[in-house]
């Protein structure tokens, strides 16, 4: 069982385009929600705490008409520093400043001790007034000190902001989770962007480290493996394509090993078979070269001898060459223009001077769709007629026969070689086309063989866009049937 990389997740339908818009939505979304939220219970703790904790922006601007009242009606007596206490104590908290002067405008007391007026002339221009003093939040109000006479005698400048403000460490709080508060939206968008764009990534990176825990083990030879991630987005399509790329990757080694052991059994295979009859050369070589005085009768036997396994040498060389040339499989059909029933008649002639040799009859059964020009690749087929036309010489008995067919339909042409011989057991019908195979007649067989006959045939047949059979038939013998398409 493949290990599994992933565990099968399944996300939705949604693009790396489409996801990152999604997140940049939500991240608004989200700080545009807490921001209301936010600014709402800002808004109910400052009402909570107006007027107690948290002044509002006019609180001082409306005691002035009532600090305006006390100092005229105590007038004069305000001249005196005596009655300082009555002036501070007619003002609610710290955002009022105050200073007494007299009618030169000299400080004489107050919680603002810096100048404020510059001469008499600059306070009298200031008597009875409101006016912006050091900024557009600071007010002045200056309010006359009058002796019975109606002469000015001073003055009490009053300075106040208006603005919101705080009394004691309280309301300084509570300003301060206000202040928190309109800044908030840059905190939320911070906040959430930094939690949806992790969560973005890291559905980003999921499969992008999925990616990478593959291509290690690809670099370490390893491509028993699936990745297990599913979505129908970029990183989805570009992990199946992965996937794909990993079993074409793997078939394609599979491939190279699976030739790469055939390579070296039919190197085993060669150098097995040619070992005994080249070691029968060797040695009848040397009987030759070491007896000077040999008389000719037996020369000439161990010369026979000498010729026959060395021509089983060049008969396994030959069975290689072939087999590895019909491997081939993109070779080209060399198609040519003949008359079916005239190349079939030729073969069996060419094959009734072995078969008279062997005591075998070799007949061609006529058929009527035989009669008639077809594309065929000559070359192809006499191979294939060669091979199984000596198997069938080789194990047909004095006396046999070897009947060859063939048949033609509209979209194959079907041959047939049947023998009288001692047909195939059931291991050969199983496994006569494979590589190498060879039967226990094959093993006893005198002559040089390679277990590549029927192999390569089957090569050759799946050249010509057909097909192999084999079967025994009815009264005993062996039948090959073979197929090609009609080009």
């Amino acid at each position: 069982m493949e290990p599994h990389i992933g565990g099968g997740e399944r996300m939705k339908k949604q693009s790396l385009v489409g996801g990152f818009r999604m997140t940049v939505t939500w991240i608004a979304a989200a700080s545009i929600v807490a921001t209301l939220i936010t600014w709402s219970l800002a808004a109910a703790l400052y009402l909570m705490e107006q007027n107690r904790g948290i002044y509002p922006a006019n609180y001082y601007e409306l005691q002035i008409p009532s600090i305006d009242q006390y100092v005229r009606g105590e007038n004069t007596r305000l001249l005196s520093q005596e009655n300082e206490m009555g002036l501070k104590n007619s003002i609610e908290g710290d955002g009022i400043s105050y200073q007494v002067v007299d009618s030169s405008a000299a400080v004489l007391y107050g919680t603002n001790t810096d100048p404020i007026f510059s001469s008499e002339a600059d306070l009298i221009n200031h008597l009875n007034t409101t006016e912006v003093y050091s900024d557009k939040n600071t007010y002045l109000h200056v309010i006359p000190l009058t002796g019975e006479d109606g002469k000015m005698e001073g003055a009490v400048a009053l300075v106040y902001e208006v603005k919101i403000s705080a009394s004691g460490s309280g309301g300084r709080w509570v300003l301060g989770v206000i202040a928190v508060a309109l800044f908030s939206p840059v905190l939320y968008i911070i906040l959430f962007t930094m939690l949806f764009s992790k969560q973005f990534i890291k559905r980003i990176n999921r499969p992008l480290q999925l990616l990478m825990e593959a291509a290690g083990k690809i670099k370490d030879k390893d491509l028993d493996f699936e990745i297990h991630y599913y979505s129908e987005n970029e990183l989805g399509k570009l992990c199946t394509a992965f996937s794909e790329m990993q079993e074409e990757l793997k078939t394609s080694l599979s491939t190279q090993w699976e030739m790469e052991r055939e390579r070296v059994e039919m190197v085993e295979a060669l150098a097995h078979d040619l070992k005994t009859p080249i070691s029968i050369v060797l040695a009848y070589t040397e009987s030759l070269l070491d007896s000077k005085n040999m008389n000719p009768e037996r020369s000439q036997r161990y010369l026979s001898v000498i010729e026959e396994n060395a021509q089983k040498c060049s008969n396994l060389v030959r069975q290689m060459q072939a087999a590895s040339e019909s491997e081939q499989a993109g070779k080209k059909l060399e198609l040519t223009e003949v008359d079916l029933y005239e190349f079939l008649s030729r073969k069996v002639k060419h094959y009734e001077l072995q078969a008279k040799e062997k005591a075998v009859s070799i007949e061609l059964c006529d058929d009527a769709s035989i009669y008639g020009a077809y594309s065929l690749d000559t070359d192809k087929l006499d191979r294939i007629f060669d091979n199984l036309v000596s198997n069938s010489l080789r194990y047909t008995p004095a006396n046999g026969k070897i009947l060859i067919s063939a048949s033609a339909d509209q979209k194959a042409i079907t041959y047939r070689v049947c023998d009288t011989g001692c047909g195939f057991s059931k291991r050969d019908l199983e496994r006569a086309t494979e590589r190498f195979y060879r039967g226990d007649e094959a093993r006893q067989s005198g002559e040089g063989h390679s277990g590549l006959g029927l192999y390569t045939l089957k090569q050759l047949v799946h050249q010509l866009g057909g097909r192999v059979e084999l079967s025994n038939r009815k009264d005993g013998g062996a039948c090959v049937q073979f197929s090609q398409k009609i080009f």
